[in-house]
């Protein structure tokens, strides 16, 4: 049952785990961004911690491989009833993504949450970036 577990607002496949060990290890400490849909399109974009700075309008949705995973406050009243899965497809990741000359790109799935988890989430909201 979900209130005897944490749920996990954002979770990676092996195959993303499998990239974000690798692109950690080429360029240490990362973070992903869920895109808005600008440029990019709404994909995941990593980036290296140093040069990202997240804004005072970002949420964190958790973490997946020691990576932290935020979005935009504003976006995120849109996903909040929603699992994100951060998957890896073939592909050229986003423009200034750390995955695009890898030949992979990071994508996100999703499926609802059931009424329990919803009731747990609702009990533990995002925390914001600012905080």
């Amino acid at each position: 049952m979900a209130d005897e577990k944490e749920v996990a607002r954002v979770i990676a496949t092996p195959a993303a785990v499998e990239l974000i060990d690798k692109l950690r290890a080429e360029h240490g400490a990362v973070l992903f961004h869920q895109s808005g849909g600008c440029c990019d399109g709404s994909a995941p974009m990593m980036f290296p911690q140093a040069e990202f700075m997240v804004g005072s309008s970002d949420v964190k949705l958790g973490t997946i491989a020691g990576a932290p995973f935020y979005m935009s406050n504003s976006q995120f009243e849109y996903w909040q009833h929603t699992q994100l899965i951060i998957d890896v497809v073939p592909g050229n990741g986003g423009m200034f993504s750390l995955e695009r000359p890898s030949g992979l790109r990071f994508l996100t799935r999703s499926r609802l949450f059931e009424d329990d988890e919803n009731a747990w989430l609702a009990k533990h909201p995002v925390a914001r970036a600012d905080a």
